[in-house]
């Protein structure tokens, strides 16, 4: 499956979406940004959502990713 159908996926049932298959999307697209900035901080937020116990907690950390997917599909 392509990134961008991996990305549709998520976003059209985040839901049913577990963070880790949400957080390894996150990592593939991360080096797609030009700032390193970005990077950066994507970074920093995929390893404090791992190191979270819960994943309810986990999925609403995820959720406010969601605009990455957003900007990295505006860009293809």
């Amino acid at each position: 499956m392509s990134l961008e159908s991996q990305i549709k996926t998520i976003l059209n049932d985040f839901e049913n979406t577990s963070s880790v298959d949400f957080l390894k999307v996150i990592e593939e697209i991360k080096p797609n940004f030009q700032s390193p900035l970005i990077s950066e901080y994507l970074q920093g937020k995929i390893q404090k959502i791992t190191e979270i116990p819960e994943e309810d907690e986990k999925k609403v950390q995820c959720k406010a990713l969601i605009p990455y997917f957003d900007w990295y599909l505006q860009g293809l």
